[in-house]
């Protein structure tokens, strides 16, 4: 084990080689928040395409080996619970999204891209840009529609980071795998 900007990491070497599906991580919300976003999501999401409930994606498409399981194991661990500002509504061209913004969750993930950079897909290795999608896949004057009218009502809101959850990509749908609480105190 070694420690890397407060992260205790376990560090078998990781192969680029995926025989199991890749991992998917993504941040655990406040219940609230979390409930509100699924039901956007159920409204305004193509049902057709919806597999997942909303959430918000930390990395896309990582290797399926212990060491990055115990790497978020570890990381839940020593990151205290901290505040998201989810500040506006934004298009994502075909859809609409809510954009989130912490500098907390930047360096968390700051931290975990420099743990994994010999891994990483290009996807993965880019700048986060934190957000929660409700809609996707529609003709863009149904997303344009969607916008007007969440801007119309929105007022920024917080919620809290709770943790980390895994996932296994499934060619659509995503396997759960588990929930890792953010325990430091």
């Amino acid at each position: 084990m070694t420690e890397s900007m407060g992260i205790l990491f376990l560090q078998p070497v990781l192969s680029m080689q995926m025989t199991n599906p890749p991992l998917i991580v993504t941040l655990a919300m406040g219940k609230e928040a979390t409930a509100l976003f699924n039901q956007l999501r159920i409204a305004h999401f193509p049902p057709e395409r919806n597999f997942i409930d909303a959430h918000l994606t930390l990395f896309h498409a990582l290797p399926n080996e212990p060491a990055i399981t115990n790497t978020i194991k570890e990381a839940a661990t020593t990151q205290k619970p901290f505040e998201l500002r989810i500040t506006a509504p934004v298009s994502i061209g075909k859809g609409v999204a809510f954009k989130v913004e912490s500098s907390e969750l930047q360096s968390l993930h700051s931290r975990l891209q420099k743990h994994w950079k010999d891994v990483l897909t290009a996807q993965d290795k880019q700048k986060l840009w934190p957000h929660i999608t409700i809609q996707n896949k529609v003709p863009p004057a149904e997303a344009k529609a969607l916008l007007e009218q969440l801007l119309a009502d929105f007022s920024p809101m917080q919620t809290i980071a709770a943790g980390l959850q895994l996932w296994e990509y499934l060619g659509g749908p995503w396997g759960f795998v588990g929930e890792y609480e953010f325990t430091a105190t």
